[in-house]
């Protein structure tokens, strides 16, 4: 396997180790250590972060990565996944709100990237339980931010539960955004309980529905249905999303494709 050079940011190479990790299943210490181009001691620093952060589980030796319910929950961890693809689909999504409008993002780091790129759309009304949109935005000008309190999660940094339904369930906005899991004919997908409530109940506060899912999550899915189709207006995926992936989905919905600038 080919050395991968040492000289890196710590974040830069650590996202580069979990990659690596959950492509391969396990890993050994010492030999992340060699192809990394680090010492033993800083590899082990790297793994602890990791572990620490839930991405990977320690072992004498070596590393495992964790089942992916568990990984894919991290929002550390999906924060830096798939971004350019993310920010071409916020980069799509953009057309779809103007000034005045209310816009509702759920707790995903795909609408974060849709969030982004609204800056300089205004006035609106944001409305989200995710706090790195609630960070992001607080600021803003001729922006009104509802944030959608209950139980804080610090898995998802975002607040679920009962009381966090039901604030939605008090608003109507005009257009919402939300990620999920998993994609496929039959509906959209989530692995836990506790946030497919909260999810649902965001849903039925949107009065047009807009799925943003990049194309690692297509043809997915999770342990529990969070709603059909159906519900929905449109998906908004990658142009790394498989043709026929994307043919089937337009049979059931309307689908639209992002390209990164450089595509």
């Amino acid at each position: 396997m080919a050395k991968k050079a040492g000289a890196r940011d710590p974040s830069s190479r650590q996202q580069m180790i979990a990659d690596h990790v959950m492509s391969e299943g396990t890993a050994v210490a010492q030999e992340l250590a060699e192809q990394f181009g680090v010492s033993l001691v800083t590899m082990h620093r790297d793994l602890d972060e990791l572990v620490r952060r839930g991405i990977v589980r320690k072992y004498r030796g070596g590393v495992t990565a964790l089942p992916s319910s568990v990984f894919e929950s991290n929002v550390t961890f999906r924060l830096n996944t798939a971004v350019p693809e993310k920010q071409a689909i916020a980069q799509l999504t953009r057309s779809l709100v103007e000034p005045g409008m209310s816009v509702l993002l759920d707790d995903s780091t795909t609408t974060l990237a849709i969030a982004e790129a609204l800056r300089d759309i205004s006035p609106l009304i944001i409305i989200t339980n995710f706090m790195p949109i609630i960070r992001l935005v607080v600021g803003w000008d001729d922006v009104h931010l509802i944030s959608l309190g209950g139980e804080y999660n610090p898995m998802h940094d975002s607040f679920i539960g009962v009381p966090c339904a039901q604030a939605a369930q008090s608003l109507r906005a005009d257009v919402g955004f939300f990620s999920f899991s998993g994609i496929d004919n039959a509906g959209v997908y989530h692995q836990e309980q506790e946030v497919v409530f909260t999810k649902r109940a965001m849903i039925g506060a949107a009065a047009r529905r807009i799925v943003v899912v990049d194309h690692t999550k297509l043809n997915r899915t999770a342990l529990h249905r969070v709603a059909p189709l159906t519900d929905f207006e449109q998906v908004v995926t990658d142009d790394k999303a498989p043709s026929t992936v994307v043919e089937g989905l337009r049979r059931q919905i309307n689908v639209l494709v992002a390209s990164p600038p450089h595509s």
